[in-house]
């Protein structure tokens, strides 16, 4: 199994930087596989992504996977370092999803995660800090997203927090918690 790295935090922290920065490190070749698809129409969305394109090197293979990360995951070679930047955006990509099937699919990603031979860094944003969301939709991504992050963060080697432009190591920081079934996380969350 290769190693797994969860990078963490909220928007405009520096945390896809922190991910490349360890990418870069790795001495493998680093695949950046990008959940975001590019719309033209939203010129905002656009410059993000230029943004994030830019700062890769040149010999970085990329790959769009908005929405079939598992098989992606699997397919990879021991010899690289996967970048998956982000997770919040590939949660959102599937939000129409019914709650069964995405059980599955959350099932399928961390099952392939536990077993890919290759590194792998994975970014998630860190969306439940503020008030629950007023609108269903809206919890429904905070509390897919919180869950993958913490099933994800029990197979992670390190977990690191990006904040204010500074880098904490949660692995060395902080204690684990122990896994909660689902049930319990939405009782005792809500």
């Amino acid at each position: 199994m290769g190693k797994i790295i969860l990078v963490t935090g909220p928007a405009r922290s520096g945390k896809s930087e922190w991910a490349e920065s360890l990418a870069m490190q790795s001495g493998k070749a680093v695949v950046y596989v990008a959940t975001a698809t590019d719309n033209l129409d939203d010129q905002e969305w656009h410059e993000r992504i230029l943004q994030h394109q830019q700062r890769r090197p040149q010999d970085w293979v990329t790959l769009s996977v908005p929405m079939e990360l598992s098989a992606t995951l699997a397919d990879a070679k021991p010899y690289t370092c996967l970048l998956v930047d982000s997770l919040g955006t590939w949660v959102a990509n599937l939000l129409e999803q019914d709650e069964s099937s995405w059980e599955n699919i959350l099932t399928e990603l961390l099952e392939t995660v536990d077993l890919v031979a290759a590194d792998m860094l994975f970014v998630a944003e860190e969306v439940g800090w503020g008030v629950v969301p007023a609108y269903p939709l809206g919890r429904t991504f905070r509390d897919r997203l919180g869950s993958l992050v913490r099933q994800l963060s029990a197979l992670s080697e390190t977990v690191y927090l990006v904040t204010g432009g500074h880098v904490l190591n949660l692995s060395v920081l902080g204690s684990p918690l122990p896994l909660r079934s689902e049930g319990e996380v939405r009782s005792q969350d809500s």
